[in-house]
């Protein structure tokens, strides 16, 4: 029998699929307010619960309840914050499925078996799914159908959606000789309806249109390290934030005890993605940008290119033990005390000793005692015998009275001060110092380039903060005092009435173990590194002590890196996480780019990189990418007229791209325009975003002005989906062809 599905030209059989699906959806959501409406009440009751506890007194069963209230209330709360996550539709998908090809094909679509796809899995009353999680094991055809391996998938749908409405629906027929006659196939196909939509300011999730090769990443296995590489607009970055959730769905108890934390390049990067994981109903996972991985301080400057490759050089951490184990700069030299009747002096070269001694095993801020216990020792050697009696007759005795004295006490806090990591740093602004640490590591114009750059600014540049977080290991944290062991109440104050507040041991403890569970934990149990490829030695190793025991998700191309020595940057990763099984895939198929943008793209790069991972643009929109010339001094009005032709010609987003001395320029010529969907950026700004349409200003000094040369030019050359302007006073960086 021939079995030809019924396209859907008609629009009555459009309309009709439309409110089959909406009808469905409808349900769907109509379970979901029950679901968050039972959320809400068991909420309250843990809340009542808390109420009902007898506050003066804390007995084993009152704390058992206390603990059940906590977990009532948490996990309503994140079941509500599920409900309520923001996300552009439920339900985004169907599979309409037979028994297999060893079976009589459906002679009526109603003899499919059909099973919708959405972001997280919803029941009816009687138990029975209405929709499974995407990242549930019988979601996995939704993505890994194909025609040649159809999986029994005869038809797959996506439904596009705003909010709980449906507004269009783009079909994939994966068994034309299997599919009823009654079967209808709308749309021009999921895939490149979206990658037609206008761009916004932040990422959307592809969890409707996820492909074959990207689902293989997204679930693979959890342990070890998956590396996921592939050119510009391969769906990396994405694909990496739908395996985070992926993570998390198959092994809550593990990721979300332990925490996932996903650093990007820039907080503009982050910025992006930052909607991605909550729209997928994830809302526990930790992103923070490179220049954020240290507590307390948010970097967000960017050195110089000679200056940034210093920083982040393996060089820097020789240099940073030698300085964080050196003299505090102006502290005293010589310690004097009198005692038993004699003056006892310990030199420099003694003093020196102490202190080496003292840091052979333990950082330094951990390492007060021994220095103390160091300088006794000195002072005891130098005490003359005949005084050695009644209270100074041991060095114990002596001990307990020399660091008691005044002389001591002051000389101490100079000599042995708490150091920070800020401190220490500032400290390679002094060149001098520099160049006995470098011991001729260092270039005499590197020594220069560095403590000039150290000196010149109070504000932390993002390549800092590797070498803050590497000398915190070489301080360490000071030790906290402990609280005396008899000690059976603290007084508090802080009740709104001003009546004090009693608490016992036991409550102060789980007080104190509330704020730390409150805080992010310091281990990860799972890293996911994006734009890896940018990565300096450097800070490798601060990324990587964030999850000394954890999984790994790796993101990144090497020839988008911005860091000037890849194999280093690699070398170094490779030391800290050769010890971890790897999982490799490489994502094949541009998305983002129309072919004619590149094209170009990559014939730029191949200048340089003729061996670079070039990906498949699959879309084609006839439109080349236009080069202009302009005098220099015209470049910033040029750019500001080509983002205004741009931003007629497109729906969505407009980035113009420019080194960081022109930006403030540029920006005000763009103020002009008052148009909120176009933004000025730098090139590493631009490192993972996306836009409708780019003007490039002066290809030639982001090449010359930025890290990674040829390398971040490519970057900026690929961020474009439909039109990219570039606005120059030289042809010279041009290709041939091009030129």
């Amino acid at each position: 029998m021939d079995q030809t599905p019924l396209l859907a030209d008609d629009e009555s059989v459009e309309r009709a699929e439309l409110a089959a699906e909406q009808q469905h959806v409808d349900l769907v959501y109509a379970r979901v307010d029950v679901a968050a409406r039972s959320a809400s009440r068991i909420a309250v009751d843990g809340h009542a619960r808390a109420q009902a506890q007898n506050v003066g007194r804390v007995r084993d069963e009152e704390q058992t309840g206390l603990y059940e209230r906590d977990v009532l209330v948490f996990a309503a709360a994140r079941r509500i914050a599920e409900l309520d996550a923001e996300h552009e539709g439920l339900v985004f998908g169907r599979l309409d499925s037979d028994q297999g090809d060893d079976d009589p094909p459906a002679t009526a679509a109603s003899e499919l078996e059909s099973l919708y796809v959405g972001r997280i899995g919803v029941r009816d009353a009687e138990y029975e799914p209405l929709v499974i999680d995407w990242r549930a094991p019988a979601a996995e055809p939704f993505y890994r159908a194909t025609g040649t391996d159809r999986l029994k998938v005869v038809r797959r749908r996506v439904l596009r959606n705003k909010g709980p409405r449906i507004i269009g629906i783009e079909d994939d027929l994966l068994a034309p000789d299997r599919a009823p006659e009654d079967l209808p196939i709308m749309g021009e196909g999921a895939l490149m309806a979206s990658l037609s939509r206008a761009r916004g300011h932040t990422m959307r999730d592809i969890v409707a249109t996820i492909q074959a090769e990207q689902d293989k990443a997204i679930r693979a296995p959890a342990r070890g390290v998956t590396v996921i590489g592939g050119g510009p607009g391969t769906g990396k970055t994405v694909v990496a934030l739908h395996r985070a959730a992926f993570l998390l769905y198959s092994d809550r108890r593990r990721f979300e005890r332990g925490g996932v934390l996903v650093v990007g390049p820039s907080a503009a990067f982050m910025a992006y993605i930052e909607r991605v994981l909550p729209s997928l109903g994830e809302n526990t996972v930790s992103l923070r940008a490179v220049g954020e991985l240290v507590d307390g301080i948010k970097a967000t400057a960017v050195d110089d290119a000679d200056t940034a490759a210093i920083k982040g050089s393996l060089r820097m951490t020789d240099i940073l033990s030698r300085a964080a184990r050196d003299r505090v700069p102006n502290a005293p030299t010589t310690l004097r005390v009198f005692i038993g009747g004699a003056t006892v002096e310990v030199d420099t070269n003694q003093l020196d000793n102490v202190r080496r001694n003292a840091l052979r095993r333990t950082p330094r801020n951990r390492a007060a005692g021994e220095a103390r216990k160091g300088l006794v020792a000195a002072l005891w050697q130098r005490f003359p015998d005949d005084l050695r009696t009644g209270v100074y007759a041991d060095r114990e005795a002596f001990g307990d009275r020399v660091s008691d004295t005044p002389a001591f006490r002051t000389f101490f806090s100079q000599w042995w001060p708490v150091l920070t990591p800020e401190s220490v740093l500032r400290w390679l602004g002094d060149a001098r110092r520099l160049q006995r640490w470098s011991r001729n590591e260092l270039t005499p114009v590197e020594v220069e380039t560095l403590a000039a750059a150290i000196r010149s600014t109070e504000e932390f540049t993002i390549a800092d903060v590797a070498l803050l977080d590497e000398l915190g290991t070489h301080l360490g944290r000071a030790p906290i005092p402990e609280a005396r062991g008899d000690e059976e109440f603290d007084w508090l104050e802080g009740l709104s009435d001003g009546v004090n507040e009693v608490l016992t041991t036991s409550e102060r403890r789980a007080r104190a173990a509330a704020a730390r569970e409150a805080e992010e934990p310091e281990d990860y149990a799972h890293v996911l590194v994006d734009e890896a490829q940018d990565l300096s030695p450097m800070q490798w190793r601060m990324v990587t002590r964030r999850g000394p025991q954890a999984s790994w998700t790796i993101v990144g191309d090497p020839a988008q890196s911005s860091w000037p020595d890849p194999d280093e940057a690699r070398a170094a990763m490779d030391s800290m996480l050769s010890h971890l099984q790897r999982h490799s895939f490489r994502l094949s198929t541009n998305y983002r780019n129309s072919a004619e943008i590149y094209a170009f793209a990559g014939e730029v790069i191949r200048q340089t990189l003729p061996d670079a991972d070039l990906p498949n643009a699959v879309r084609q929109t006839g439109i080349d990418p236009e080069h202009r010339i302009f005098d220099a001094g015209k470049v910033a009005e040029a750019a500001g007229d080509a983002a205004a032709e741009l931003l007629k010609l497109v729906e969505g987003t407009v980035g113009v791209i420019v080194t960081p001395a022109q930006r403030p320029t540029v920006e005000r010529v763009l103020a002009e325009l008052g148009d909120p969907r176009v933004v000025a950026l730098t090139p590493l700004e631009s490192k993972g975003l996306e836009y409708d349409a780019v003007v490039v200003v002066e290809p030639d000094r982001i090449v010359s002005d930025t890290l990674g040369g040829v390398r971040a030019l490519y970057v900026v050359l690929t961020r474009a989906t439909q039109r990219m302007i570039t606005v120059n006073s030289t042809t010279h960086w041009l290709p041939a062809r091009a030129s």
